[in-house]
């Protein structure tokens, strides 16, 4: 299933041998800490902590630029938006939680193979078999939502790119309609690589 939509890069570092569950909750713990912290210089602090763990895995500056580079349009419009509507001090720290946050969830990928994430939400899913749902179901779908979103920046990145070498980078339609089909064109791509592989319902 790795091939399917993961971006993980095959290593022997600390955390590529850490537990998937632990990775998972370690990324639940890091998003809760940002959001608890208020200050610029302490956001920048946690920006340095994320530094270090990229660097400890090895996974390579390209691998960890991918991560964050879809969403830099959209860091510089809430920065933007947060400058006018509050002021800069919080759209430093709104700016810098978001894209930390993306970066540790996209550093979980990178060393985390699909089979083990799947593995670990399965078992931590097992209770809802009493409601009569597919924990292996629920897990993939889980998995794939989180993996989609870079994905879906990524296409936005590229029909924005492609918008402005038409020079029509002011109109909604133009951003919105091919940004739709080729997000439409991922699911069924997807959706055929699933059925190939008997998950068809």
């Amino acid at each position: 299933m790795n091939g399917l939509t993961g971006a993980f890069v095959p290593g022997d570092s600390p955390l590529h041998r850490l537990p998937a569950g632990a990775k998972l909750a370690g990324l639940a713990l890091g998003c809760t800490v940002l959001v608890l912290l208020g200050s610029p210089p302490a956001l920048a602090g946690a920006a340095v902590v994320v530094a270090g763990l990229y660097s400890l895995s090895r996974v390579g500056a390209a691998a960890a630029w991918a991560q964050v580079k879809p969403v830099r349009w959209f860091a510089v419009a809430l920065f933007g938006m947060q400058w006018v509507f509050v002021d800069l001090q919080g759209a430093v720290s709104a700016t810098l939680r978001v894209v930390l946050a993306v970066a540790l969830a996209g550093l979980v990928t990178l060393t985390t193979r699909m089979s083990a994430m799947l593995s670990t939400l399965e078992r931590c899913l097992a209770p809802a078999r009493f409601v009569g749902l597919d924990p292996f179901r629920v897990s993939l779908l889980l998995s794939l939502t989180v993996r989609s979103v870079p994905v879906v920046a990524a296409l936005a990145t590229r029909v924005r790119e492609a918008q402005r070498a038409r020079g029509v980078e002011r109109s909604l339609r133009a951003f919105a309609v091919p940004l739709v089909v080729s997000s439409l064109r991922h699911a069924d791509a997807l959706g055929e690589a699933l059925s190939a592989r008997g998950l068809d319902d």
